[in-house]
């Protein structure tokens, strides 16, 4: 299991020039203070998606907690956009706690270390915002599809909008032969540059998951004493199938008991749907719909959850309320309830 140093009431903080963290009430994740920026950017808030190969070679021999981002992150607004000099792709040791190269100035330049990047919301913006019946929403967006092979989420704060923090973990397959895992990894990450960082940090599902509950109870979202959901917080993916059926299936890969926070969730096209009555097959669909462009590398699922998350926060600065949309049975974990009439099947 790796390392994990916190602050009071956070697994892991992440501190840069331009913010600091807060710590607030004993029931309420640690929240970072940014400066303000839209969800209501145009398309041209952002450089092309696809100009840089993501390919972090900084080493992973050892683990280390000194987390300072001097990079420059695009001021954009409703009116007004103000493009940083370059896209920089996420330094993915980094997100496993695992990056040495935090004093290497080139390493710096080329990868950021700010998970917040893009995800700053403008005070202007938050008049339209329902109070909603959840505190905090935990977005989610597994890659792999023979077995899981990453867990990313983003929690994001529905009264503020804010990104809190973020859980990356790549996941190592527990039932595959070792040549089929290359080939796999091969075919998944090394078109996109990140084979070696996937094979220098993965770990297997369960350790995955132990972490995760860790990361959760130090966020006061769940409490493994009382087991059962989540404390005022759900997760949100694009569409059923990452909690429906895939982490069902890799707790069976991975002899584990399917854990109980993960009993229900929000499909976050059934929420589009119903609020902009309007069909969206996908993340891709709904930022090219709402005007949004998409940031980093599609695929790499890191990357699509911060897109999700951005889609999210469009979506509650437009006024929608976050419900429910699936609830698996208790008698029957096989058996799942879909919560709303017009759903996207």
């Amino acid at each position: 299991m790796a390392l994990l140093v916190r602050f009071p009431f956070a697994t892991f903080c992440i501190l840069s020039s331009k913010s600091l963290l807060i710590p607030l009430n004993p029931v309420t994740p640690v929240r970072r203070v940014v400066s303000t920026f839209s969800v209501s950017a145009s398309s041209s808030s952002f450089p092309p998606t696809r100009t840089d190969k993501v390919e972090d070679n900084s080493p992973s021999s050892s683990v280390t907690l000194k987390s300072t981002s001097t990079e420059t992150t695009p001021a954009v607004t409703s009116t007004t956009t103000a493009v940083s000099k370059r896209w920089k792709p996420i330094c993915l040791y980094y997100t496993q706690e695992k990056c040495t190269m935090m004093d290497d100035p080139l390493h710096l330049e080329k990868f950021t270390h700010d998970l917040s990047s893009g995800l700053q919301v403008n005070v202007a913006d938050l008049e339209n915002v329902r109070t909603q019946n959840l505190d905090y929403l935990l977005v989610l967006d597994l890659e792999g599809k023979v077995e899981i092979l990453e867990f990313p989420v983003i929690i994001i704060d529905t009264k503020t909008l804010e990104f809190v923090d973020f859980f990356h973990r790549f996941v190592r397959p527990t039932k595959m032969s070792e040549k089929r895992v290359e080939e796999y990894i091969e075919g998944k990450y090394g078109k996109i540059g990140v084979d070696r960082v996937w094979h220098d940090t993965a770990i297997t599902f369960e350790e995955v998951i132990q972490q995760f509950e860790i990361w959760t109870t130090n966020h006061h979202l769940w409490e493994p004493e009382h087991g059962g959901a989540l404390h005022r917080a759900a997760f949100v993916t694009c569409g059923n199938w990452d909690l429906k059926t895939k982490v069902p299936q890799q707790c069976k890969d991975s002899s584990m008991k399917l854990p109980p926070y993960f009993m229900e969730w929000i499909n976050l096209k059934d929420i589009y749907l119903n609020f902009y009555k309007r069909r969206a097959t996908g993340m891709v669909t709904m930022m090219k719909e709402l005007n949004m462009p998409l940031v980093g590398k599609h695929h790499l699922g890191i990357d699509d959850t911060k897109n999700i998350a951005r889609v999210l926060q469009r979506i509650l600065v437009d006024g929608a309320l976050i419900q429910i949309t699936a609830r698996r049975s208790s008698s029957s974990l096989e058996k799942v309830e879909f919560l709303f009439k017009n759903r996207i099947v």
